[in-house]
């Protein structure tokens, strides 16, 4: 009889409620990028959680969402809808202390799935009266049966260690599918476009919240460096010209920024090169999309 516990979780729940905090936070290491703007997180990311016997496979989706106005919004919430078959439990996220119509939805959603469920309230650290949490996971447990319901707050680290424990007791006996050291089945050019574009997010979140996304040209590892070349692209000529910035300032900050994040991730020293392209439309074009990363 297998001894080891092995299985994959699906992380979802509307846009902007805390799936990729929390899988940072429980990993201890940031592989999902952040910003305070909903829909950050475009397609499924895998982060890998092993101790001792006990191996959780998470699967950080796009925020699920209702309003689906181009063809990037529709691409993203069928990656989320798609990690719902297949995997061996679903933990949906809920912002401690309040329920939206999309949380509604969400919750739907996953009553007619299979196994295992969970449900996080996150950000309780922004709740000033915790005593709100208990009418609310009265009203969850009304709507359906889950196998737990955990109060959390990432950033605190407060509930973490209680929400990974309970995954890994609901996880099924099997053997473990990663070693021991990885923590991410995506490549580090994936992860260092993914860095760029979260600077890009996190300074200009305001003019370009979602128009921009980064091509990774060249990744040239050498012998006391890593030279990477990648192309910022937005939809419209006005929106290079704020991602350039007076005199190339913004560009040169994002770039600053991200090359900080990058060193941390390849524990070397790298030279960072970015360009600004338009690409008209690209974001609601299923051929720009394809060729831009999207398929």
């Amino acid at each position: 009889m297998e001894t080891t516990r092995c299985g994959y979780v699906a992380l979802v729940g509307r846009p902007n409620v805390g799936k990729s905090t929390l899988l940072n936070h429980v990993l201890g290491q940031k592989i999902s990028i952040t910003s305070r703007k909903p829909q950050t997180t475009r397609r499924n990311l895998l982060g890998v959680d092993t101790a001792a016997d006990c191996q959780a496979i998470y699967v950080d989706t796009p925020g699920i969402h209702q309003r689906i106005e181009r063809r990037l919004n529709k691409y993203m919430v069928d990656h989320a809808t798609t990690a719902l078959g297949g995997v061996d439990l679903v933990v949906c996220l809920l912002e401690g202390g309040k329920v939206r119509e999309e949380d509604e939805y969400v919750l739907k959603l996953i009553e007619r799935i299979d196994g295992p469920r969970f449900v996080v309230l996150s950000k309780i650290d922004l709740l000033a009266d915790k005593a709100l949490l208990l009418p609310q996971m009265a009203q969850i447990n009304e709507k359906a049966a889950f196998d737990a319901i955990v109060p959390v707050s990432a950033l605190k680290d407060d509930g973490v260690a209680e929400f990974r424990e309970q995954v890994f007791k609901h996880l099924p006996f099997r053997k473990h599918i990663f070693s021991e050291d990885e923590i991410t089945d995506q490549s580090e050019r994936f992860l260092v476009a993914e860095i760029v574009r979260e600077k890009v997010m996190r300074q200009l979140g305001d003019e370009i919240p979602h128009s921009a996304t980064v091509v990774i040209e060249s990744f040239q590892d050498e012998v006391n460096i890593t030279r990477i070349h990648a192309d910022i692209y937005v939809e419209r000529d006005g929106q290079k010209r704020i991602v350039i910035g007076n005199a190339g300032s913004r560009l040169k900050s994002i770039g600053q920024d991200a090359r900080q994040d990058i060193e941390r991730l390849l524990e070397r020293q790298v030279m960072l090169h970015l360009w600004v392209r338009v690409r008209k439309g690209w974001t609601n074009h299923a051929g720009h999309m394809r060729r831009l990363g999207y398929d």
